[in-house]
């Protein structure tokens, strides 16, 4: 008993599955869709209707033709269906839907049917046939009877051909399409005809067909075609439309298919307390966006109280101005008037003098119309100049509102920074990692920026990525210190501001050194011409500039010509382990030579430094002796990559640049492309020193080199040219992120 009511439970909680998308009852004859979606194929027929499309409704066959197919026992829906207008039918005839005269099948330009899918949201391409080439979902039929007999939905199922009232219904009749009770089973199944062969079923509401058939050909579908994720029959197997396609036996999907399912539900029933925990999580966030909404609702209407009580307070402010400058207007205007009623014909001032003029006594009229004539005087000329004491106009009191309007229409929530777009021409690694990024032009300003970064070229790590992350990182770049060398480091940004925190960037990966970077400046005191070279004063820079005895050689093309190598060294030298820099060699440099090399033998090639002869003249060059074939094997004391032009000269072995007097052999070398930065890694106890290019790190180069004393950077030049030392990232004045201490992010 607890079983069945478990099952019941379970059936009841499946409902929501069984639902049409389109009527939200229960699938009856439900199709699949190309989308794998699931629709009525009476709603399918409704739709398609509604969009215009004639005569694609599907099979009339799959309605009931039994005895009970009457209009009243049909789909309600059928009776609800909106049919297109004559005139757009008119226009969807003349635009190509359905057949019309002069239309013929099998045009060149076929009809596609689309049918919205109400679950995707999504236009699907029926093809030419509509629902006539899909097929029924008898699977889902099979459940929906299940749940309906479960929960027993509609009550008990009646006999379709009874009188009113009608019986319960005791069998069904798949040929027939109806239910009857026994009576009426009889009575149309009679004794001696051929209905008397159908085979009686259990009375059900859902008639289907004993196998699902192609609905091209009406054939048991046999195979699956795996490229075009169909059920095919033989004839489709044979067809065209399904040439060089996957195709296996329907029994090699069905046992594929079932072993996933079975093993995805396995897994989902395996881990119910997982599941169980994630839906106390989505409800405890379910609970906190309703208090964190009914917040933010709080604090929006307290902003705007704010914003609605500061304007109160500026009109109350405003509107005392206006009254103010208007009660002094009013004040000035009253007395103008006053003393212009004065001037009245008997009345106050012009009373006053006429009464003055009868005095006869003379000292007392001096007297009294001394002050009264300037009284009088000052009227006149008020009446002669008139103009009122004050202006009507409050123009100036107008409020220009237009920016505060704009502000108050684009007043809207904070925006979360967008994804940083991170800047690859400034971002590089060499002693350490330095990160420049920005935001787009129209996002949101950020506060600060969390940076988070890893490994990639380290053995995956069972569980999520876990990524390094450094929090609250100020500004637009960083430095990351002390990366490991030798590896690939991805790093991504993202900006976060009061409305929280934005989009990741782009991932950008990262290679850093092969080896600990070695810094140096370039050694002044060793093989500087201060008529040819010039060093910068950070001593990072070096410049060589065409002197007397280059001009001297371009006057005599025709003779043999000595050509002096200037060399400048660095003020260090290796003795052990691992070393890598890196330079910037200008790409208009005439011919320019970077290296390394024994110190003894550089500061000898100094001192005594024989001069580069024409080759031209040169009686050993491009021949071998008996001196140079016993030195062969040997390792030379100097490494160097040659560069000039613009192009670096790969020669055919790693001798090939190993000399200072440039005579490589010619033969079998070849040029590449000069990188913006090459990069020199040194092997002290391999004895080998490899060229790179300092951007990608690839590798142009690796030759032996004699390490039995100490090693020093060589930069040789015939010519002009121009050589920049990469300056360490630590100089830099930016921020600095330690790698070590971070906090870990699954």
């Amino acid at each position: 008993m607890a079983a069945k009511r478990g099952t019941k439970t379970s059936m009841k909680n499946m409902e929501r599955e069984l639902l049409c998308p389109v009527c939200q009852e229960m699938y009856k004859q439900p199709l699949v869709l190309p989308c794998t979606h699931n629709v009525c194929q009476a709603c399918a027929r409704e739709v398609l209707g509604q969009q215009g499309y004639i005569g694609h409704g599907g099979d009339p066959s799959s309605e009931p033709t039994s005895p009970a197919s009457t209009p009243s026992t049909r789909s309600p829906r059928l009776g609800r269906r909106t049919l297109p207008k004559p005139d757009r039918l008119d226009r969807l005839l003349k635009s190509g839907f359905g057949t019309y005269p002069g239309r013929k099948r099998g045009a060149l330009h076929p009809q596609v049917i689309m049918f919205p899918c109400p679950a995707c949201q999504g236009d699907v391409d029926l093809g030419e046939r509509g629902l006539a080439g899909l097929f029924r979902n008898l699977t889902l039929e099979r459940v929906v009877e299940r749940y309906r007999q479960s929960v027993s939905v509609g009550g008990a199922i009646l006999c379709q051909l009874c009188k009113p009232p009608p019986l319960e219904a005791t069998k069904g009749c798949t040929e027939c399409r109806a239910t009857f009770c026994n009576e009426c089973f009889k009575l149309f199944h009679p004794w001696g005809t051929q209905k008397a062969q159908h085979e009686p079923t259990l009375p059900t509401l859902s008639f289907r067909p004993k196998g699902l058939m192609c609905p091209d050909h009406k054939e048991e579908v046999t195979h699956y075609c795996k490229t075009c994720q169909r059920l095919v029959c033989q004839l489709c197997r044979v067809r065209r439309t399904h040439g060089g396609h996957k195709i296996t036996p329907v029994l090699s999907a069905y046992q594929a298919l079932k072993d996933k399912l079975t093993k995805s539900l396995t897994y989902i029933l395996g881990n119910q307390d997982t599941v169980q925990t994630q839906i106390c999580e989505l409800e405890e966030t379910v609970r906190h966006t309703e208090v964190s909404g009914q917040q933010a609702k709080e604090e929006v209407s307290q902003l705007v109280r704010g914003l609605g009580a500061v304007l109160e307070e500026k009109r109350a402010s405003l509107l005392q101005a206006i009254e103010e400058c208007q009660q002094e207007r009013l004040a000035r205007l009253g007395a103008q008037i006053q003393e212009h009623r004065s001037l009245l014909d008997g009345s106050g001032l012009v009373g006053y003098a006429q009464e003055v003029l009868k005095e006869t006594d003379q000292p007392c009229f001096v007297q009294a119309a001394k002050q009264l004539h300037n009284r009088i005087a000052r009227a006149t000329e008020a009446l002669q100049t008139f103009r009122p004491a004050a202006s009507s106009s409050f123009r100036h009191c107008q409020l220009d509102v237009g920016r505060e309007m704009k502000l108050l229409t684009e007043l809207n929530f904070l925006r979360v920074p967008e994804a940083p777009v991170i800047d690859t021409q400034r971002t590089f690694a060499y002693d350490q990692i330095f990160l420049c990024w920005r935001l787009p032009p129209h996002s949101p300003p950020a506060w600060h920026y969390t940076i988070e970064f890893r490994r990639t070229d380290v053995p995956a790590q069972p569980g999520p990525t876990r990524w390094q992350r450094r929090e609250e990182v100020r500004g637009t770049s960083a430095l990351l210190e002390n990366p490991d060398t030798g590896s690939v480091y991805v790093l991504r940004v993202r900006g976060c501001n009061k409305a929280g925190y934005g989009e990741y960037s782009e991932d950008v990966h990262l290679h850093t050194p092969p080896a600990p970077v070695l810094h140096f400046f370039l050694d002044g005191r060793w093989g500087t011409s201060r008529e040819r070279l010039a060093i910068s004063k950070d001593q990072r820079a070096v410049r060589s500039v065409p002197g007397l005895p280059l001009l001297l050689a371009a006057e005599r093309l025709l003779t043999g010509c000595h050509l002096s190598v200037d060399v400048v060294l660095g003020d260090v030298a290796v003795t052990q382990g691992r070393s890598y820099w890196a330079c910037a060699v200008d790409p208009a440099s005439y011919l320019v030579k970077v290296g390394v090399g024994l110190e003894s033998k550089l500061q000898e090639s100094f001192q005594g430094a024989p001069d580069v002869v024409s080759p031209r003249y040169d009686p050993d060059s491009g021949h071998d002796s008996g001196a140079e074939d016993a030195t062969v094997e040997a390792s030379p004391p100097f490494a160097f990559l040659t560069i000039g032009m613009g192009k670096i000269l790969l020669g055919s072995g790693a001798s090939s640049n190993a000399g200072l007097t440039g005579r490589d052999g010619p033969a079998a070398s070849c040029t590449v492309p000069l990188p913006p930065r090459l990069g020199i890694c040194l092997d002290y106890e391999r004895g080998r020193v490899s060229f790179l290019d300092a951007v990608s790190f690839r590798g142009l180069l690796e030759c032996p080199l004699d390490c039995s004393g100490p090693v020093c950077p060589a930069f040789c030049f015939i010519g002009g040219g121009a050589v920049q030392l990469q300056e360490p990232v630590g100089t830099k004045p930016e921020r600095k992120v330690t790698i070590g201490g971070f906090a870990k992010l699954d």
